[in-house]
């Protein structure tokens, strides 16, 4: 188990590495100018067009550039502006282009919001989606059955955006059945910060439970004709009994393979629910950096995105052996 686990967090660091790679040469290496962007195309003269190249390092060869940016990750690093000398401390993802903050305390400020988000979103829609499949499995070519999948099919071909914006109007301003959404950190206030958040959680995961419904029914549809299954019924345990004991935890594997990943890449940025709800998280400000080309939050967004989704990844695998018994990591 031990060296299992050593050899995926050395898989996750090196993945992570060659995303770190790949998004500075996207960024960087490629024909663009950051100092043109934040000088202004219009009368920038010429010495404070060099002045920011300087302070921004651009004026560096590329292989120093990317240098300077994995020592400030490792080991932290100072950059001067104006003769002004800051210290950044690791992991250092640099400072903003536009308004010259840390990149690592912006995304930090910015984390519980989405973290919030995407936890509340993690437990309904689960709870919904898991329950909606198993039930639909066990009453499998039934009426019941059919009208489920047919509602979770029609729900999940329409854009989730236009959903979100259709049930955002309806039901929290038009007919306000769900409170206005904000943000208030659970440190203030835990009610506000609950009754904030209710209506992107239940519109985020009555839209995101309609997939979990079918990746659940099909894998339980396949697992209660397991020959174990076969030897529970055998003993005479109830049909119930059967199904949620025994056959919704052999089922689980897949789901939780894809809840896994879809957890990570939620956390990297929510940015439809996010913008509908009016709520200042992690995909909100990668929208806003790619708007204003501040490229030193778009990789630090985009860096931390990967980490989450290696580090889930990996939390996956590990619970494969805790769901299943039969599963053993060698």
């Amino acid at each position: 188990m031990l060296h299992y686990v050593v050899r995926r967090v050395a898989s996750a660091i090196s993945v992570v590495a060659v995303t770190l790679v790949a998004t500075f040469a996207l960024f960087f290496i490629a024909p663009t100018d950051p100092a043109a962007a934040i000088c202004g195309e219009r009368k920038c003269p010429q010495s404070r067009y060099d002045e920011i190249r300087a302070n921004l390092h651009l004026d560096e060869p590329k292989v120093q550039q990317f240098s300077r940016y994995a020592q400030g990750i490792v080991v932290g690093r100072d950059f001067e502006t104006s003769g002004v000398v800051q210290h950044c401390s690791a992991p250092c993802l640099g400072f903003s282009f536009k308004n010259d903050r840390p990149v690592t305390g912006t995304l930090m400020s910015r984390l519980p919001v989405t973290a919030s988000l995407v936890l509340g979103y993690g437990v309904l829609v689960l709870t919904i989606g898991v329950s909606a499949g198993a039930m639909a499995a066990r009453r499998r070519g039934t009426p019941g059955d059919r009208l489920m999948m047919s509602g979770t099919l029609l729900i999940s071909s329409v854009p989730y955006y236009i959903v979100g914006l259709m049930a955002a109007l309806y039901l929290t301003i038009l007919y306000p059945i769900l409170p206005r959404s904000g943000w208030v950190s659970p440190l203030e206030s835990p009610w506000h910060w609950f009754t904030g958040l209710v209506a992107p959680w239940v519109i985020l995961s009555l839209y995101g439970c309609t997939d979990y419904a079918r990746y659940s029914r099909g894998s339980m549809v396949e697992t209660l004709n397991e020959d174990f299954i076969r030897t529970a019924r055998a003993k005479g345990l109830s049909d119930r009994a059967v199904t949620y004991k025994h056959a919704l935890r052999a089922g689980l594997i897949p789901v939780v393979t894809i809840f896994g990943l879809d957890l990570a890449a939620s956390l990297s940025g929510a940015i439809f629910t996010e913008k509908i709800f009016d709520l200042p998280g992690l995909g909100v400000l990668a929208l806003d950096a790619v708007s204003d080309y501040d490229l030193p939050v778009i990789m630090g967004t985009v860096l931390l995105g990967s980490v989450l989704l290696v580090a889930m990844n990996l939390i996956v695998d590990l619970a494969y052996s805790v769901i299943d018994p039969r599963v053993r990591l060698q």
